[in-house]
């Protein structure tokens, strides 16, 4: 198997974009990564998205940026795992490079989503639960995330204000960010007063959907010995109905996928510089690190009232705003994750830049952890 290389990153600012489709916002991602890259030509494309058939009435969206960039002929797929969709569209295009199936590839994750009224918008995420045994009670993504952080806060005798400093780094670090949503800090008074959403999670404990597409362009590493390596790639899954696992509070297909990832890799917890992590809602940020070998079980939001999670901490998260400042396109937030990760490396992070950051790690999670996609970069 071949090593893998980062060669091009693209991306364009998370927003509400009402002058562009989706696949104006796809292929400007695209050429931007293209263009960093210095390559004209692919061999393969991967797409993710979640929501194009239900809010824009588009699939197909591999043909459709492959027609527009124009990159005729290539092979050109979209692929869809709820959240995760971009870690997974990532994997594919590293197991095509690894394999020397092809020499390169373009990964593109794009979301339109803030043209549908709210509860078009929520339908359509909601897809991702199960259809069966969760959608039929009335359940939001937003209120399983609820369930899980009061239970946690039970469980391990948080308050609500002891989440604050995952939503006040969140914010800080997205100031720095030309392309977040959100570039404004935020204060522990701030949060605490933030309107309420489903009880315990208010405005600041929530990722604000957007308009947005992210790229990178896979060569092999021979091919680029300067560039950002993908030492690490892994994906697990889990029960896709929270109630039907063992722990609710644990994310096993975290806990699977990041071990491999770290074999792969040859290291652990302790070597990471900066972690990108999925921080959707403050609950899952916690569940994350605790899965991760950061923190043990219930000590989560203890490492980040300590300040371990800052830039100058221990484990940096979220160093460009993260979903929380960033914005939570769904299906082009693993690429936006990977692409930060791979600036940090390349020490095009701007005000953002984590000093000396050497290895960064990434994961998209899909639906409320049944799908979980790792990655682990490493500057060269």
């Amino acid at each position: 198997m071949r090593e893998v290389a980062i060669l091009g990153v693209g991306q364009i600012p998370v927003r509400e974009h009402w002058e562009l489709s989706i696949r104006h916002l796809a292929v400007e991602a695209a050429r931007n990564a293209m263009h960093d890259a210095g390559v004209e030509r692919i061999d393969g494309l991967y797409v993710s998205n979640m929501t194009s058939g239900e809010l824009n009435q588009q699939r197909q969206l591999g043909a459709l940026v492959a027609d527009y960039l124009p990159q005729h002929g290539v092979e050109a797929v979209k692929l869809e795992a709820a959240c995760g969709s971009a870690g997974s569209a990532m994997r594919q295009g590293i197991i095509a490079i690894a394999s020397g199936e092809m020499d390169a590839v373009l990964v593109v994750g794009v979301e339109k989503m803030t043209e549908t009224p709210g509860k078009t918008t929520t339908a359509a995420l909601v897809t991702a639960a199960d259809a069966d045994y969760e959608t039929p009670h009335g359940i939001t993504f937003v209120s399983l995330n609820a369930l899980v952080m009061q239970r946690y806060m039970h469980e391990y005798g948080y308050q609500h204000g002891d989440f604050a400093p995952f939503a006040i780094n969140a914010h800080a670090n997205g100031a720095k960010n030309p392309n977040a949503m959100f570039r404004d800090p935020i204060s522990q008074r701030a949060y605490e007063r933030g309107r309420m959403v489903a009880d315990p999670i208010t405005l600041f404990d929530a990722s604000p959907i957007g308009d947005g597409a992210a790229a990178l362009l896979l060569v092999p590493a021979e091919k680029a010995p300067d560039a950002v390596r993908v030492i690490g790639s892994a994906s697990a899954t889990d029960t896709l109905s929270v109630h039907d696992r063992e722990n609710p509070l644990w994310l096993a297909a975290s806990e699977q996928s990041v071990q491999r990832a770290y074999a792969q890799a040859g290291i652990g917890p302790v070597d990471v510089d900066l972690f990108e992590l999925h921080d959707a809602f403050s609950i899952m940020a916690a569940l994350s690190l605790e899965a991760c070998g950061f923190a043990e079980p219930g000590q989560g939001v203890r490492l980040a009232q300590e300040g371990a999670i800052l830039p100058n901490g221990r484990i940096p998260i979220a160093t460009m705003g993260g979903l929380k400042a960033r914005g939570h396109p769904v299906g082009a937030t693993g690429l936006y994750q990977l692409a930060e990760a791979a600036l940090q490396l390349r020490g095009d992070a701007g005000e953002a830049q984590i000093p000396d950051a050497r290895i960064a790690m990434a994961q998209n999670i899909g639906g409320s952890g049944a799908t979980i996609v790792t990655h682990i970069l490493q500057r060269p």
